[in-house]
């Protein structure tokens, strides 16, 4: 979720029931402490008490590196900053990350994994709690279990598994039962990750996986109701309506309000591009309306169109 998922955005997102908590982009972490205003950065809900959304959903901050002792220091530097909680991320597919040694690099060697969380976890001795993020493997699922493990023995509070390999990307489909081996193998919570694009998809991801509790990334930005709509069923067992374009619209005009308060425009113009990109995500509707916008390079005249009329929207359909 690197570079889309800032404070604003956590924000937005959380308005309305849904998470429980949410973790911010990785701070990167090679051989140094870095500075407060790093942490600042990355998590300014920070320079708050409680450290938190607006709406009060708490904010857990997430380092990405390989080394122990690195990661140790800048785990307490995070602790004295007021961090909450510190997330490993184990997880992260780009190749530039693994290239340098970060992120899913390390599950080819589960006693890597089980190094970093423990030097993390002693760091921070109790006083916060350590949760790492990983996938099923680097180029196979060969190690899967032994990652996992490696995670709980190392002090981990909580695993959220994403369920592919590093080698598959995003492409589906995400192996839910398999997650379910991993939760079998570990006496930790485990939370399960990726695919849940729908309350099918919840379901189905909590029926294979077996795990009670699961987490959104890129589907929360292509729904931003889908949290809410989840939630909704937990509770009364009732299905609330699906989104409407116009309702991410609205979310989309918001975004653009506040982040024009602070960016230039023609910068505000590409966030609000990436986001609709995002919500194209099984979505035609969203899709066709991408198409229509993409081109657009002033700001007003974007946001003004992302609610056309709908004779305007059907002399844009193909014949």
């Amino acid at each position: 979720m690197e570079g889309v998922i800032d404070a604003l955005t956590r924000d937005l997102l959380t308005r309305q029931a849904g998470f429980d908590w949410s973790v911010t982009e990785f701070v990167r972490v090679v051989d140094t402490r870095l500075p407060p205003r790093v942490f600042y950065k990355h998590c300014p809900e920070l320079q708050q008490r409680p450290v938190a959304t607006p709406s009060g959903v708490p904010v857990h901050l997430q380092l990405l590196g390989a080394d122990p002792q690195a990661l140790a220091e800048n785990a307490r530097q995070a602790l004295a900053l007021g961090a909450i909680s510190i997330d490993l991320n184990f997880g992260c597919p780009a190749k530039l990350v693994n290239r340098h040694d970060g992120g899913a690099s390390l599950l080819r060697q589960p006693e890597r994994v089980y190094r970093a969380v423990k030097a993390v976890a002693e760091a921070l001795d109790g006083e916060i709690p350590v949760t790492a993020k990983i996938r099923l493997g680097f180029a196979n699922r060969r190690l899967a279990v032994a990652c996992a493990q490696a995670t709980a023995s190392g002090g981990a509070a909580r695993l959220v598994v994403h369920g592919r390999t590093r080698d598959e990307g995003y492409r589906p489909p995400a192996h839910w039962e398999w997650i379910g081996k991993v939760r079998r193998h570990v006496s930790i919570p485990v939370v399960a990750n990726g695919d849940i694009w729908t309350l099918e998809d919840y379901w189905k991801a909590r029926t294979l996986s077996g795990c009670c509790d699961v987490m959104l990334g890129r589907s929360a930005l292509a729904d931003p109701w889908l949290a809410p709509r989840i939630r909704h069923w937990q509770q009364t067992g009732e299905r609330l309506a699906d989104t409407t374009w116009t309702m991410r619209a609205s979310v989309l005009q918001e975004y653009a309000a506040l982040q024009r308060q602070h960016l230039p425009d023609r910068v505000v113009v590409s966030l609000v591009k990436q986001w609709l990109a995002q919500m194209r995500q099984g979505n035609a509707e969203a899709n066709q309306h991408f198409q229509r916008l993409k081109r657009l390079t002033d700001l007003d005249t974007l946001l003004g169109s992302l609610t056309p009329s709908t004779s305007a929207l059907n002399a844009c359909e193909p014949a």
